[in-house]
Parts: structure tokens; sequence; C-alpha cells
């Protein structure tokens, strides 16, 4: 249902998808461009003294730079625009489907759930549809150009992508597969706590009268309480997430530079490479983090879908 959604009310906006990606892949292209560049000068320009040369690559960084930064900003305007006006008509289109309901099909649903399926549903799809305009598209052009400019700067010390990669796909994989269920939970959860809100506001007349206020308020407090445990649960994971995520980011740079500087002491590598290279597996383990965070976007949009 997601998919068929996502298909459906995003069609009259493929010219704003088509130019996000136009845009998300010249950025791309310009942010792995620059590594190179930075290596150049470091090994031909500054280790031979050559101001020249470090002011006629530093002129074509700041060219690069500038059309990076224009193209982001770029991408982002239109996917903003594209994912914005996605909601505004699935909004609608919702709203227009309920209000054709007759008065047994609203009693069937509810009306709490009506209104959760109006707004935070929508907004649940409308924010996965923003983040995979804004981050999807050049997160596999940043992870399979990464790897070809990494390979290209130093072949010996591919063995390093091929560790840390994986490493952090598995580690951010088993937290994302620990955390789709529980999102799955507080979806419901959030539903439950509405309608029993909004049972209250509507009947404060009749609760009052027959004296249930303490009644209401421990079907408030447990609703709420469940909410809170599966809150405090997806917490409690993402605690450990990115300490482990940092962990492996800098392990893999302490082992670069550790085999790295081995290999430019034994005057097989530059310094330049190394720091290109370094830049480029810190590209490709950033790519793959979105990757994982927009993979966990996915199961909690896909409930509000359904």
């Amino acid at each position: 249902m997601l998919v068929t959604l996502m298909r459906r009310y995003s069609k009259p906006y493929l010219p704003y998808i088509a130019a996000v990606v136009i845009f998300q892949l010249a950025s791309t292209i310009a942010a792995l461009y620059l590594p190179s560049l930075n290596a150049q000068i470091i090994d031909e320009g500054v280790s031979r003294g050559d101001t020249d040369y470090i002011w006629r690559t530093g002129g074509v960084m700041l060219g690069v730079s500038l059309i990076q930064v224009a193209t982001a900003i770029a991408g982002v305007y239109f996917g903003s625009k594209a994912a914005m006006a996605f909601g505004r008509d699935l909004r609608r289109g919702v709203f227009r489907k309920v209000s054709s309901f007759s008065a047994r099909d609203v009693n069937l649903f509810g009306a709490p759930t009506l209104i959760t399926r109006g707004t935070n549903d929508v907004q649940q799809v409308q924010m996965l549809m923003l983040m995979a305009l804004n981050f999807m598209v050049a997160t596999p052009i940043m992870c399979i150009g990464g790897i070809f400019m990494a390979l290209r700067e130093d072949l010996n010390l591919s063995w390093l992508v091929w560790v840390s990669v994986p490493l952090l796909v598995v580690v951010v994989g088993y937290l994302v597969v620990r955390l789709m269920p529980l999102f799955r939970s507080m979806q419901e959860k959030i539903d439950r706590l509405n309608g029993v809100l909004r049972e209250q506001i509507i009947g404060i007349r009749v609760v009052r009268a027959f004296v249930r206020e303490p009644h209401e308020a421990e079907r408030f407090g447990a609703a709420n309480k469940e909410l809170t445990d599966v809150s405090l649960k997806i917490g409690s994971l993402f605690v450990l997430m990115f300490p482990a995520i940092g962990m492996i980011l800098h392990v893999s740079t302490a082992a670069v530079l550790w085999f790295g500087g081995q290999r430019v002491d034994a005057g097989e590598m530059q310094v330049g490479s190394l720091t290109a290279f370094l830049q480029y597996l810190l590209q490709i383990l950033m790519a793959v983090m979105m990757g994982t965070f927009m993979a966990m976007m996915i199961p909690r949009a896909s409930v509000c879908a359904d």
C-alpha cells in the first residue's frame, strides 16, 4: 500500500522528482571530486612548494564547492516542493473519502482512528517521501562512487572498505530490525491514546454526571503508560546506535591512518592519496548510515499507509 500511495499521488510531480535526481547526482559527484582535488594539492603543490599549482587547484576546489552547494540547495528545494504537495494531495484524498462515509462507516472505523489517519499517518508517509528524495537518491551514488574513487586512490587499502562497510551494515541493520516491531506498536499506541482522549473530551458531561473521573483517569494513564513504555524501548535502542556507529567510524579512521601511514613511510603511497582515501571511506560509511536510517522510517510509514 505504501508503494501504491506514493506512486499514485507523486505522479503529478514527476518533473520535480526528476529535477531532484539530476541536482542530487550533480551534488554527489561534486562531493566525490573534492577529496581527489585535495589530494592533488597536497601531493603536487604542498610537497613540491608549488604555490601557483595550489592556487589554481584551490580555485577549482572553490568552484566545485559552489556547484555542490548550489545543486544541493536546488535538490532540497524541489524535493521539499514535491513531498509537501504529495502530502497535501494525500491529506485531501483522505478527507474527501472520509466525508463520503455514511454514519455507519464512521461508527465502524471510529472518529479517533479517522482523525489519526488524516493527520499523523499522512505526516509519516509525507516525511518518508521527503527523506527519500533528499537522502535516498544520493545514498547509492555516494556508496558506489565513493568505493570507486577510494579504490582509485589506493587498491591495497581496499580491504578496509570491505571490512568496515559490512560491519556497519550488520550493526545498524540489527538495531533497525529490533526497532521495526516497536515502531509498529508505537503507531497502535498513539491511535489508542487518541481514542481514549477523544472519548473523554466528548463525554465529559456524562463522566462528571456519573462521577467517573477516577476511572477515566486510570484509562488514560494506562494508555499513556503503554505509549511511554514503547517510546522508552525505542530510545534505549537509539542510545546504543550512535555509540556503535561512532566506534566503527573512529576505528576505521584509525585503521586507515595506521596501515596507510605504513605505506606512506615505505614510499608506496603519497600523503594526499591517504587523506583522500580516508575521506572517501568516511563518505561511504555516512552514506550507508543514512540508508539504514531511511530503512528505519519505512516500517512506520508502511503501517500508516496501510
